[in-house]
């Protein structure tokens, strides 16, 4: 570690405290991306790691007990409530869906025994405090275009109810509202604003991917907009809308 500069050194010990790797194992990671700690993160983390021992999967079975609902064996809103407690952060914070990311959650305001141990055992943890130190990490991953992409589909899935197709209007327009944050979409308020007055339905799969699809690529004043384009009808009237409300000019 002495032949290393101080900024290098630093980076080393980043990674160290939020991955729990071992110096040997920072300093590949490090040195395979020439120091750039996000790339260092993803090297990391898509390599297979050591299979947790026994005495890790014990802390990680006594960690779940501990907010497992009492009645059945999942951990359910109040538990996940008592664990964001616990991490200091707001149940409703973007980094609750990075984690439930993480875990494969199935549903909302919930955790298996199953999600909960292999989803903290792929992100090297297994107590609230190394949870809590990698959280730095899981916001650094909605930056990342693609771990973005993923988890904003996962959202679909996550935030809707059991047993639907469809995600519920006001559900949706809050998740939009928590996601678009983080891109800074500028259109988004209006995007929800043209739902709840034109649209006033739950939202497909197909009507959520293609709305990250053209936020991506539609810039905010419209000008490369194609009319012609494949896009959904729903986005085409929203294109419409924009121009009715002189939001954008034609």
């Amino acid at each position: 570690m002495h032949k290393l500069n101080r900024n290098n050194r630093d980076k080393l010990q980043q990674f160290v405290d939020i991955t729990g790797a071992s110096e040997k194992s920072a300093l590949q990671a490090l040195k395979a991306t020439d120091w750039h700690l996000e790339a260092a993160f993803d090297v990391f983390y898509s390599q297979p790691h050591p299979r947790t021992n026994s005495s890790d999967v014990r802390r990680l079975e006594e960690l779940y007990n501990r907010y497992k609902d009492q009645y059945s064996d999942m951990i359910l809103a109040e538990g996940i409530s008592n664990l964001c407690n616990d991490l200091e952060v707001e149940p409703q914070d973007i980094v609750t869906l990075v984690l439930s990311w993480h875990m494969n959650a199935a549903t909302a305001c919930e955790f298996s025994k199953q999600e909960f141990i292999t989803g903290l055992q792929a992100l090297g943890v297994d107590s609230v405090g190394k949870l809590r130190e990698k959280l730095p990490f899981m916001r650094s991953e909605l930056k990342d275009e693609q771990k973005f992409h993923d988890i904003y589909n996962f959202a679909f899935g996550w935030a809707k109810e059991k047993g639907q197709k469809s995600l519920a209007l006001d559900t949706a327009i809050g998740m939009w509202q928590l996601l678009f944050a983080e891109r800074e979409w500028p259109l988004v308020t209006h995007w929800c604003d043209f739902l709840q007055d034109r649209h006033n339905k739950a939202i497909s799969k197909d009507t959520w991917a293609q709305l990250l699809e053209f936020s991506r690529m539609v810039d905010p004043v419209l000008s490369n907009y194609d009319a012609e384009g494949a896009w959904p009808y729903l986005i085409d009237e929203f294109v419409e809308y924009l121009y009715d409300k002189n939001v954008v000019e034609k």
